[in-house]
């Protein structure tokens, strides 16, 4: 294509929505207030905007992800303003979803881009995982009303509990919440120490879990 096609064709879409995606891996906020977002994600944005960034340490939005979580931590940012912020993070496929009142779901850190700052958020750690340290495992609970966008690396598959899950490859749940499951017939098989010995149990029948085609190298502990 000429230069001209190629602008046209990859300039940003005209929409009216305020988290829209440009392509499954670029997501533009029309931003008129606040927004939380991951530090670093920011590639490009225009208007009167401003940010602030925020260490991962505990308490109040610097308590997005606890430090003990990936032994770095994730730290956040604040962008406030109006205009367009637009966001990626490694090329990972960015799912959006819009929470209702009282609606709520369970993510990942790293697994979290934005949110509108109506959508309230809670640090919330699992006890007695296994497989995990001995604080447990740690989330970030979301709880609407107010549009979240979250990642994956490739498409996500959604599942219905009753449902094990490999805790590396799990993105987040909604209506349920896991216990631990020891399976050691992965290590008797393979015949050496593996991560799906320890697994995420949802029991039940409500809610969903979030899975994707890949293991991050490192889980959320």
């Amino acid at each position: 294509m000429n230069v001209d096609e190629f602008v046209t064709t990859n300039e940003p879409k005209a929409g009216g929505e305020t988290f829209q995606l440009e392509n499954g891996k670029l997501l533009d906020i029309d931003l008129d207030g606040t927004v939380i977002a991951k530090a670093g994600s920011m590639i490009a944005y225009d208007g009167d905007v401003s940010f602030q960034g925020k260490s991962s340490a505990e308490g109040g939005i610097t308590g997005f992800l606890k430090e003990k979580a990936t032994g770095e931590g994730t730290p956040v940012m604040e962008a406030t303003g109006t205009g367009h912020l637009y966001l990626a993070d490694q090329e990972k496929k960015i799912q959006l979803l819009d929470l209702d009142a009282g609606q709520s779901i369970s993510v990942n850190g790293n697994d979290v881009l934005a949110f509108e700052s109506s959508v309230n958020y809670e640090i919330r750690t699992i006890k007695s995982i296994a497989g995990f340290s001995a604080g447990g495992m740690t989330n970030v609970f979301l709880e609407g009303p107010g549009s979240v966008a979250i990642t994956t690396h490739g498409e996500p598959l959604v599942l219905r509990p009753p449902v094990r899950t490999d805790p590396s490859a799990t993105v987040a749940w909604s209506g349920t919440t896991p216990g631990s499951h020891v399976d050691n017939a992965f290590s008797n098989m393979i015949g050496q120490s593996s991560d799906e010995t320890y697994q995420l149990e949802f029991t039940g029948s409500d809610g969903f879990v979030v899975v994707q085609p890949y293991e991050e190298t490192t889980p959320q502990q």
